[in-house]
């Protein structure tokens, strides 16, 4: 399963919307959004945030994260940011 999936079931689990989310963890419903629609991924700080908020280790959390895509995405970003 991809985080972005386990995110939206482990949100779903808790009868929560994404801006009740986003409130706990200090982030807009629209970051919440992003991740969950796969789009960008929480940073160190906030997975640390999210599995305590859910009860899991950090492991299960992130397990089957694909880090490639996550760092292409990033690099990705950062050539977006360099052009503007």
């Amino acid at each position: 399963m991809k985080f972005n999936e386990k995110l939206i079931e482990l949100r779903k689990q808790k009868g929560l919307s994404q801006d009740e989310l986003g409130n706990a963890l200090g982030v807009s419903r629209q970051t919440i959004s992003k991740w969950e629609l796969g789009q960008s991924y929480p940073d160190f700080q906030r997975l640390v945030l999210l599995s305590d908020y859910f009860g899991l280790s950090l492991d299960t959390l992130v397990k089957d994260i694909n880090v490639e895509d996550i760092r292409s995405r990033n690099l990705s970003e950062k050539q977006l940011s360099s052009i503007y």
